[in-house]
């Protein structure tokens, strides 16, 4: 899940323990977050920064929901639980280095703000998150 740090980060979610995930405007990344249960967990990733990276990890703890920032009917939220930020945050550069993660969704499709990812895909990114 992306957010650009001067509008909403990793940092701003541990001050906040739970936030709703709001605002997304795609169908795409919609039908995501409509996919997500509660518990899953999902990376945070800071985005239209120099590097973009990987900055952390949530916690569904809500499912999907009516946005309540529109009116239009149909947009949804999730709400998320911080559970950690990365000692060091992996950058898309670096992501890109990693034969594992060829077939990811953010290396093929980087605009989408909510993405799927695989189970082999994110064993790959917590092992190195992880260290």
């Amino acid at each position: 899940m992306k957010s650009e740090p001067d509008v909403f980060s990793i940092e701003d979610l541990r001050r906040k323990d739970v936030a709703g995930w709001d605002g997304v405007r795609n169908y795409q990344a919609r039908n995501n977050l409509r996919a997500m249960r509660k518990a899953d967990l999902a990376f945070f990733y800071h985005s239209s920064v120099k590097p973009p990276a990987i900055a952390g990890m949530m916690e569904i703890v809500r499912e999907a929901y009516p946005d309540t920032t529109t009116k239009e009917p149909g947009w949804l939220q999730v709400d998320v639980r911080f559970r950690k930020v990365f000692l060091k945050p992996l950058t898309l550069d670096e992501i890109k280095q990693i034969p594992a993660l060829n077939k990811m969704v953010l290396l093929h499709n980087s605009r989408l703000s909510v993405q799927p990812i695989s189970a082999g895909e994110w064993a790959t990114l917590t092992g190195i998150l992880e260290k």
